[in-house]
């Protein structure tokens, strides 16, 4: 009995301590989006149509969700129809510097910590622009003070086990030299995501993935483990007789898209799945980073932002180790937290995308950016563990937000005024302030 304390005791000691990934909000960065004359190595459109040669469409597109386009200065014309205020339907492109630029001053905006960079197979046609982009997160995370790490998907990648360690020691190693570049327990910090998955893109067995894992070990890495939602049972979407190569991980991170559509699941996911998971890591010193989601905005999961904040409740409850939020920029999947359409004025006519008001609660572009912002607040102990959103839909009328605290609304106009003068009167009652966003209708020119 002594013995079995001990060991338990000198796990639980061995669970890591706040670094650059633990006490922190990390969210997965696609950045895969690109156009025809975008200047990117693929020109083509990228993740935004199935064809790529050809402008995304109502009969050619790849996402299921729209962007909020206001704030990108440089887009690329698609032959959807106008938006519904009338503005031609462009898109954006990840390659453009403006645009990442932008969205990783929404990370800093938005208390954002860590970018975890998707990779996938870069030996193929992709393999030039994901190169690229690597780069042009380096640069931003730099100069926004967010930190970056490489998460390596080996979906589809016949042969990862031998490219996955040419790609990290002759392109990807080089990152780790950047100040930006996330460290934990001193180490520099990579993700596998895709082992012990229990279909057709993942076949992988447990000694090839396992020789991959204890390689990047080696290198004096601290690896991280996206996994199955059922790794520790071995079951479900997990394959069997995987535990050896979930226990050798660093930290765990299990998959949860598709997994919680309403309330309720989450909480019998924090019941069944959650709570025995980080009792199971806990016991063996292994760091747990489970997986928040916004919810598939096309299946109508998002209820204006209550799926979302009972997973920061119940996270922060159980006093998990570090946060995962899949997605940032997944318009593909309906996933992302980055700022969408706010309602049918901002999309194209001729195609039913869902917009943020879907359930008929006005919300802002940047809703779920500021409902993360308040998720980790209450994840860091920064503010009280309660169930109630804190998080309003959208500001109120004759309130703004600004760079001082653009995460709350605040009454910085007094009264109903025209842009310019709000600014100057956020500026004057916060010296230095200016403003970032208002409410939708003040955007749109409905209130002058």
């Amino acid at each position: 009995m002594f013995t079995q304390f001990l060991f338990f005791l000198i796990n639980f000691l061995l669970v890591s301590s706040d670094g650059d990934v633990v006490g922190k909000i990390t969210v997965g960065y696609q950045g895969w989006f690109a156009a025809i004359g975008d200047g990117s190595p693929i020109n083509t459109w990228w993740h935004w149509a199935k064809i790529g040669q050809q402008p995304p469409s109502p009969t050619n597109v790849a996402v299921i969700s729209w962007p909020d386009m206001r704030e990108y200065n440089t887009s690329f014309q698609t032959n959807f129809s106008n938006l519904g205020n009338g503005q031609p339907a462009s898109l954006y492109s990840s390659f453009t510097d403006q645009t990442i630029s932008t969205q990783f001053k929404w990370m800093s905006q938005y208390s954002i910590d860590v970018a975890a960079l998707q990779r996938f197979n870069p030996n193929g046609i992709e393999g030039p622009i994901r190169d690229a982009m690597a780069a042009k997160v380096r640069t931003n995370a730099e100069k926004y003070g967010v930190k970056f790490y490489i998460m390596y998907d080996v979906s589809d990648w016949t042969n990862f086990q031998t490219e996955i360690k040419a790609d990290w020691t002759n392109k990807m190693q080089a990152y780790t030299n950047s100040p930006a570049y996330a460290r934990q327990n001193g180490k520099p910090v990579v993700c596998i995501w895709g082992f012990g998955f229990n279909d057709p893109q993942r076949p992988f067995g447990p000694a090839e993935c396992l020789d991959v894992l204890n390689w990047f070990k080696a290198q004096g890495l601290y690896v991280i483990g996206g996994v199955p939602t059922h790794w520790r049972t071995g079951d479900q979407d997990s394959q069997p007789n995987f535990t050896q190569v979930y226990d050798a991980f660093n930290m765990i991170s299990p998959w949860m898209v598709g997994r919680i559509a309403n309330v309720n699941d989450v909480d019998r996911f924090y019941t069944d799945v959650n709570t025995p998971d980080l009792a199971y890591l806990k016991a063996r010193g292994i760091d747990y980073q489970p997986c928040i989601l916004p919810g598939n905005l096309s299946h109508h999961d998002r209820y204006h932002g209550e799926l979302m904040w009972r997973q920061f409740y119940n996270m922060a409850r159980l006093g998990v180790q570090a946060i995962y939020i899949s997605m940032f920029d997944e318009y593909n999947e309906g996933n992302q937290i980055a700022k969408t359409a706010e309602n049918a004025k901002m999309v194209p006519t001729n195609y039913n995308f869902v917009t943020l008001d879907e359930d008929g609660v006005v919300c802002s572009s940047d809703y779920y950016l500021r409902l993360t912002t308040d998720g980790g607040k209450m994840f860091k102990g920064q503010t009280p563990i309660t169930p109630i959103r804190p998080t309003l839909p959208t500001c109120p009328l004759n309130f703004a937000q600004s760079k001082v605290n653009n995460r709350s609304c605040l009454a910085f106009i007094s009264t109903t005024t025209d842009w310019n003068t709000a600014n100057q009167q956020c500026g004057q009652l916060a010296p230095g302030a200016a403003l970032v966003s208002m409410d939708s209708a003040f955007q749109n020119s409905a209130i002058q």
